[in-house]
């Protein structure tokens, strides 16, 4: 669920979870001094979730793994001391503390949304990112998650630090900068991050927020979703239907895989998660996969490429649903190009080759000779077929030819018109 919660002196963030979004196991395990209530970690699950089925990753990983390609995670921070993130994540930033240090995350949202882009295959377990050799900027922002639309327990930004921590991520080399965080409205600060984060070129994906109003009141703005040059992400369920909670808008520009997925917990573990938190990481992936495939594509290019290649969903935008179903192995294997049709040049004349032609002449007169040959052959075995079959007939029924203009034998009428052509003799000559 996406919150919106205020202090005299500024707006604050809070990560993007659902009432119903996050299961999280009892019987949390002592954790780092700087978490205040740290979250337990999950139990593993070994079975694929339903979203790698749908986008089916390994089909594009010949294509390209993300390898080379930074995604800084704005969000909670994320654990790089999972078994499937060990080695993925880097240092990063903790905008709280205003220090070094965005690898730790007390309540496992932001854990989660690193693992969709860039957990490790791990022998026995089903889950992994979608591109698992991509390097994870952690920007730890937040420390809370909601339920019910209230204020949560836990630290977070103000919007100014969240712009700086935007600022921050881009000019710590991230090509790819996921938010699965909002605010409710506008922010000139935030705004500006924005505007610096395209101008250098990255490509920014943000969630489009879980207040979905099913009334006539339309649903709330988010940001940074809804500023030009941010792909806004709704979540689809399993049956490719928009999750309840995922917000209506023309902010939303394509839909991923965000109801029930699994993804992991912090420390070690996994867990059912739900919302357009989970479904935006998907689209920024898909970003680091293009990227990595075709590093000499813009941020803009890159974008676009996204929303053509996007499959048609259960709705248009007015729904909630945007340009369509991300594909990862379309927006990496297609090419788009805004180039005029190019007009196709004029047959060349083929070279004159006297041998050949002098070869095919004397074939085209062979062809035509054995063609008629052929049919004489096939006149002349007709023409003696029906002898073979007549004469027989006609010496049993003794038939002699007869001049033209001779007048045919006295006797009586002959019905059988057969029997008249044979000229049958009504008595036999005396001797």
């Amino acid at each position: 669920m996406l919150f919106n919660r205020r202090t005299p002196t500024s707006v604050l963030l809070v990560a993007l979870i659902s009432s119903t979004a996050l299961m999280l196991p009892t019987g949390a395990a002592a954790a780092a001094s700087v978490c205040a209530n740290p979250s337990a970690p999950g139990q593993v699950i070994s079975d694929a979730s339903w979203h790698q089925q749908w986008l089916t990753p390994q089909r594009v990983w010949p294509f390209s793994t993300g390898a080379g390609v930074r995604v800084a995670v704005v969000d909670s921070g994320s654990d790089g001391d999972h078994p499937q993130l060990n080695g993925q994540v880097a240092n990063g930033f903790d905008a709280l503390r205003g220090t070094s240090g965005g690898d730790i995350d007390c309540v496992s949202h932001g854990t989660a949304v690193t693992s969709l882009i860039a957990a490790r295959p791990q022998e026995g377990i089903g889950f992994h990112g979608l591109a698992p050799d991509a390097t994870i900027l952690p920007i730890r922002v937040s420390e809370q998650a909601g339920s019910g639309g209230g204020e949560t327990p836990g630290e977070s930004v103000s919007t100014e630090i969240f712009a700086q921590a935007i600022r921050r991520a881009v000019d710590d080399g991230a090509d790819v900068v996921n938010m699965s965080v909002t605010l409710y409205r506008p922010d000139p600060d935030v705004e500006g991050a924005i505007r610096y984060a395209r101008e250098r070129d990255v490509v920014l994906v943000a969630a489009a927020g879980n207040l979905h109003r099913n009334g006539e009141q339309s649903d709330p703005v988010p940001y940074p979703a809804a500023y030009d040059g941010v792909i806004g992400v709704g979540a689809i369920d399993q049956q490719g239907a928009r999750v309840e909670q995922s917000q209506v808008g023309p902010y939303v520009d394509l839909v991923a895989p965000g109801g029930g997925v699994v993804a992991a917990t912090r420390v070690n573990g996994h867990a059912i998660w739900s919302g357009t938190s989970f479904a935006t990481p998907l689209v920024s992936a898909t970003a680091a996969l293009i990227r990595a495939a075709e590093p000499e594509l813009s941020a803009t290019q890159v974008s676009r490429r996204l929303l053509a290649t996007a499959d048609p969903a259960r709705g248009g935008p007015g729904q909630g649903y945007g340009q369509g179903v991300l594909n990862p192995y379309r927006a990496v294997t297609e090419r788009l190009s805004t180039a005029a049709p190019v007009a196709p040049a004029p047959l060349p004349d083929p070279p004159y080759d006297a041998v050949a032609l002098e070869r095919a002449q004397r074939w085209h007169v062979l062809g035509r000779v054995a063609l008629w040959g052929g049919l004489s052959v096939a006149v002349l075995a007709l023409a003696i077929g029906a002898t073979v079959l007549l004469l027989p007939r006609g010496r049993r029924l003794r038939w002699h030819p007869i001049r033209p203009g001779e007048p045919p034998p006295s006797g009586p009428e002959i019905d059988d018109p057969e029997e008249a052509f044979f000229r049958v003799p009504t008595s036999l000559p005396r001797g």
